[in-house]
């Protein structure tokens, strides 16, 4: 990369980056007032929704601040009200050349929606989710099954398409499977434990079908799911939101539900952290890979669920107890993960100049991290103007690789703040060809390899370098991207990495992801028509077309959580 920090384009003009940045900006100030004004068909007298008048019952606040103090705040602003407002499920447009938005309508998206179908799973006539690929060229092993963490995309898109029954199924029958005693070998699991997955079992014999559901006994390492719970609660909550339904998150099922997964992610020990300590395999990335401890995509997506229960939870003796705790930890929580793993220039030369073996209240470095541990790498990434949330950070580790999904996430939950959101955005626009390249994108920078691979992954041959979570590139964090550029205001990021994604998606059969320092190459082991590729692409595009579609996976700033900032204040936004 060049020593300007991204700031020159490819033919090394600086001339021609701030007319590029000029452009942007312009682009980005028609996008931020087209998000003020109502979209067609968009009822903006509607009731109050649930998230606004829970916040402001419990905090007595009001969402909007009196004036932004600078652009980062001023997007945020912008974009406020959507959270406020119903994100109506309609059809988007796609069997029309051209959509009612005006966006013309890329082939890809017609073939996408056909794909999408075809990966319906029924069970007993009705649609309950999609299976995770319909490659057929190969030992299917599990990806005939329903995931909990893959169907959200898909989930999201039928959402926006107002076709939210399938979801509805889907919640209900999850929760089912939830009641299942759950035992492996001969232990017994958690009672809130959500599936990592499930299946539909045919007997033609005596015609009938029944579900099968792995907890983890048949996962790789046997390792439960702790995101499982955390997406089937974003889900619950992008459904009500999607459809204005209040009736399904107020069952006294799907209550308690939501309070058998708190339960286990609020009980008390002996930490003395306000995050969760899990271990490798426990998310989407399902194989050893060192983000075992407190990795920031559990931590981004605990805070997430967090607030979607908050928002979601009856005010009765049972949930006023449980939004009482979910208030405290969630105080807590954002302190610790906005103090401690966020990292910028000014914070990386603050570690650089650690001291060690510091004992008391007044220690600086809280965690005995020894400087020498800095990887060689980060220097160079970290950009002038930019930041994120690194990917752990226990007594003396702190994982500095970059993590897509937390970051994404942090800021689609309001986890991050909005000049912390914009400067994810700063990084990610600076380190283009390392987090996004020729295919969308990082799931994890830098890959480990060598001694340290055999170390950390303990020789798997499927987490070589620059392949699969070693640095491979997925096509389903577009999605996760796209929403959280409208969030920032910067939709131009995500329409490029779409674009880029639109050379190749298609022609080479929608792979689970590819591989290569620039995603270059279909993954090695990589599955054709994978069916989160398929749904986040769609996902992302209908985003793009109705921004209003931003309230069913985004939660305005609390602004209750702004503890002292520790970043650069060397520049302004």
């Amino acid at each position: 990369m060049s020593s300007l920090d991204g700031d020159v384009s490819q033919n090394g003009s600086l001339k021609s980056v701030d007319a590029h940045r000029a452009s942007a900006e312009i682009e980005d100030l028609d996008f931020l007032r087209s998000l003020d004004k109502p979209p067609r068909l968009l009822n903006m007298e509607r009731q109050r929704s649930c998230d606004e008048r829970s916040l402001n019952e419990l905090f007595g606040v009001p969402l909007l601040s009196p004036r932004p103090s600078s652009r980062a705040e001023s997007n945020f602003r912008l974009i406020d009200h959507l959270d406020g407002l119903y994100s109506p499920g309609r059809r988007s447009g796609f069997n029309t050349p051209r959509s009612q938005y005006g966006f013309e309508t890329h082939p890809a998206v017609a073939e996408a929606w056909d794909a999408l179908r075809r990966s319906l799973v029924f069970f007993r006539g009705q649609p309950v989710g999609t299976i995770a690929a319909l490659d057929n060229t190969g030992e299917q092993l599990n990806y005939d099954q329903v995931f909990v963490r893959d169907f959200v995309p898909s989930a999201l898109a039928f959402l926006m398409n107002g076709e939210p029954e399938i979801v509805k199924n889907f919640i209900l029958k999850t929760l089912r499977l939830q009641s299942w005693e759950k035992k492996i070998d001969r232990f017994h699991l958690g009672e809130g434990v959500m599936p990592a997955s499930f299946k539909v079992l045919h007997d033609p014999v005596r015609n009938s079908e029944t579900l099968m559901a792995d907890f983890g006994e048949s996962a790789i390492g046997r390792v439960a799911p702790v995101d499982s719970g955390f997406w089937w609660i974003f889900l619950l909550r992008a459904y009500t939101k999607s459809t204005g339904d209040t009736s399904l998150a107020e069952m006294p099922e799907c209550q308690k539900g939501m309070r058998l997964i708190l339960s286990l992610c609020l009980s008390e020990g002996f930490d003395t952290f306000p995050t969760l300590l899990c271990a490798d395999g426990c998310c989407m990335i399902d194989r050893r890979m060192g983000v075992y401890g407190y990795p920031i995509e559990i931590q981004a997506l605990f805070f997430m669920a967090l607030r979607c229960a908050l928002l979601l939870l009856k005010q009765d003796e049972e949930g006023k107890e449980f939004v009482e705790r979910i208030t405290k930890r969630l105080h807590a929580l954002s302190f610790h993960m906005r103090s401690y793993y966020w990292i910028d220039l000014k914070q990386l030369n603050d570690i650089y100049r650690y001291k060690t073996e510091e004992y008391s209240h007044t220690a600086v470095n809280k965690f005995n991290v020894i400087p020498d541990s800095l990887p060689e790498w980060i220097f160079d990434f970290m950009p002038v103007h930019g930041g994120y949330f690194i990917g752990n950070v226990s007594p003396a580790k702190m994982d500095f690789r970059w993590f897509c999904m937390g970051n994404c996430i942090a800021i689609l939950s309001s986890l991050a703040t909005p000049e912390q959101s914009t400067a994810i955005m700063d990084l990610i626009e600076s380190r283009w060809e390392e987090l996004v390249g020729e295919m969308p994108l990082k799931v994890i920078y830098p890959a480990i390899e060598s001694h340290e691979w055999r170390i950390v992954t303990g020789c798997d041959p499927k987490n070589t370098r620059w392949s699969y979570h070693n640095g491979g590139s997925w096509p389903v964090l577009l999605w996760l991207l796209t929403a959280a550029c409208i969030k920032t205001g910067r939709p131009q990021i995500a329409r490029r990495a779409i674009e880029l994604a639109e050379t190749r998606l298609v022609k080479d059969n929608w792979p689970e992801y590819y591989d290569g320092k620039l995603g270059r190459f279909v993954g090695k082991q990589a599955r054709k028509f994978q069916t989160w590729s398929i749904a986040g692409y769609l996902v992302a595009k209908m985003l793009l077309e109705d921004p209003s579609h931003l309230g069913m996976v985004a939660l305005e700033e609390d602004k209750q959580m702004k503890p002292p900032m520790r970043r650069s204040h060397s520049w302004t936004f």
